[in-house]
């Protein structure tokens, strides 16, 4: 959808911040119990911490490796929605693992099997939000912002 690097800056921020937001609010829910009115609010401390992580990570690294990747499966000629899935589904794959690393060090016990459940938990939350909620939904309101797309 971006087609030059300011909007890719756009669509990553957008992208990054309602994603990190969306897997704070589950992680911390799932270490609450449940959700309640404070489970917001901690999301929202963690949230200046990850979100420039996620994009950092996203912009400069995991971006490219998930198209190359995803082009390894689909072809530029293919529909475009099945590229989009492609690529997001390449990115989770990618980030999940990554996000859920540098989550276990700093807000949990650091140590491998932590890390490993916490993978495990986030990943199958990680694609379902992005295919069916946060994927959408960003590139709506980016098709909102830039609307020459």
């Amino acid at each position: 959808m971006p087609k030059n690097k300011f909007q890719d800056v756009v669509f990553t921020a957008i992208m990054a911040t309602v994603m990190v937001c969306g897997m704070i609010v589950y992680n911390v829910a799932l270490n609450m119990g449940g959700v309640t009115s404070e489970t917001f609010l901690a999301a929202l401390l963690e949230m200046p911490i990850m979100v420039p992580i996620a994009f950092i990570l996203e912009f400069f690294v995991v971006g490219k490796l998930a198209k190359m990747l995803a082009f390894k499966v689909v072809r530029p000629e293919d529909r475009p929605q099945f590229i989009t899935y492609a690529i997001s589904i390449c990115i989770c794959c990618i980030m999940c693992p990554v996000m859920s690393l540098i989550a276990t060090i700093l807000f949990k016990e650091p140590d491998f099997g932590t890390w490993i459940q916490t993978w495990a938990m986030n990943f199958p939350m990680a694609i379902l939000f992005q295919m069916f909620y946060c994927g959408p939904f960003v590139r709506l309101i980016f098709r909102l912002i830039f609307k020459e797309i």
